[in-house]
């Protein structure tokens, strides 16, 4: 009997966890153009200390034990097939789409090859060691993350955070406690604020290039680094989408899905993680979480039975950590109340492993 045809484009959270899942019932592919996944979680920490390397970067050997891992890139997706050029494609039965989100180095990297990407992070390493100070533009998750794991590994490295808003952490939920929590933690660290004005214009060398400039806010706050590096800017990936899905793009990019999280008027196309429309922070568990319930969803349309599962936005959890040892987190308690944790939970939660170990189990290394 001929099994269906799945095809997954995209390796990443949700991507490896709907393919491995799928890899028993299904002829599974996965389509990813990167020769590793990368542990987007630990990118940030693998950027100060070369030591995280191996635990940023995992082969997809040893992923699948029947499907197949295609390394190319989509250029043009239809309902029941995928193009990497002309003369090259691949049929589907069921299609996922779960391409994530294109986000400013160094929280996530454009090289396909990982040797690339590793070299660039010890060019990286390098630099900061020469740097007096460094320039984070965005005082979102990522901004104050990233100004966590510089100044735990660079002590002496001056940081300092711009921020159009009057605050940092503003784009989210966060309970104040947490906000206030990670600003003191950061101003003890020396970290300098400069918030509630713009960059009238962003330095003029590419971020993570060592080079002295000086930039201005927009009310003339004057600032002078050697490094910097923009802390803003997630863009769905969804380009590559042939006309008859295209109408399911909203204005940002997202895609339009059901509770089922199949595209809107697509029976058997998915989409999961950033790339969906879905009212939640974009987050690796998330990903990981849609995975399971399309899993469970295709599984039951092959066999003939309508899909069984939806997906409901669980309760919003916060672990942000600064460093190994450092940070502030927010979770639900049973009776729905939300609850503060300071830096050494946040730390045991998060910031020690920064789920290192889960990779290892899921690509069996």
């Amino acid at each position: 009997m001929t099994q269906a045809h799945v095809v997954v484009v995209g390796g990443g959270y949700g991507g490896v966890t709907v393919a491995k899942q799928l890899d028993s019932v299904a002829d599974v592919v996965l389509v990813e153009e990167k020769d590793a996944f990368v542990h987007a979680v630990a990118t940030l920490r693998a950027v100060v200390d070369e030591a995280w390397e191996d635990r940023v970067f995992f082969p997809y050997d040893r992923l699948l034990t029947r499907g197949r891992v295609v390394h190319d890139t989509a250029r043009t997706v239809t309902p029941t097939s995928v193009h990497f050029s002309p003369t090259e494609s691949i049929e589907a039965d069921y299609l996922v789409l779960a391409t994530g989100t294109a986000y400013p180095f160094p929280a996530k990297f454009i090289e396909s090859d990982a040797w690339v990407a590793k070299a660039r992070m010890v060019r990286l390493r390098e630099a900061l060691g020469q740097a007096r100070r460094v320039l984070l533009v965005g005082g979102g998750p990522v901004g104050v993350e990233l100004a966590g794991e510089l100044t735990s590994a660079f002590p002496e490295l001056g940081v300092t955070i711009v921020d159009q808003e009057k605050d940092i952490l503003t784009t989210g939920d966060f309970m104040p406690a947490v906000r206030d929590s990670i600003r003191e933690q950061l101003l003890a660290r020396g970290v300098e604020l400069v918030l509630g004005a713009p960059l009238g214009f962003l330095p003029p060398m590419d971020v993570g290039r060592l080079q002295d400039f000086t930039v201005r806010t927009t009310t003339g706050v004057e600032i002078e680094a050697q490094l910097w590096f923009r802390c803003y800017g997630n863009r769905p990936m969804t380009e590559y989408l042939a006309p008859a899905l295209r109408g399911a793009r909203r204005e940002d990019g997202t895609l339009r899905v059901t509770d089922h999280l199949n595209v809107k008027g697509f029976e058997r196309v998915f989409a999961i993680g950033d790339i969906t429309d879905v009212r939640e922070a974009k987050r690796a568990d998330a990903a990981r979480a849609h995975g399971a319930v399309v899993a469970r969803n295709i599984t039951d349309l092959i066999a003939g039975r309508a899909p069984g599962v939806t997906y409901t936005p669980p309760p919003e959890r916060v672990v942000l950590p600064l460093g190994p040892h450092g940070g502030a987190s927010q979770l639900l308690d049973e009776d729905g109340r939300r609850r503060f944790l300071g830096p050494e939970r946040t730390s045991e939660l998060k910031g020690a492993d920064l789920l290192g170990g889960l990779m290892s189990e899921q690509f069996r290394r």
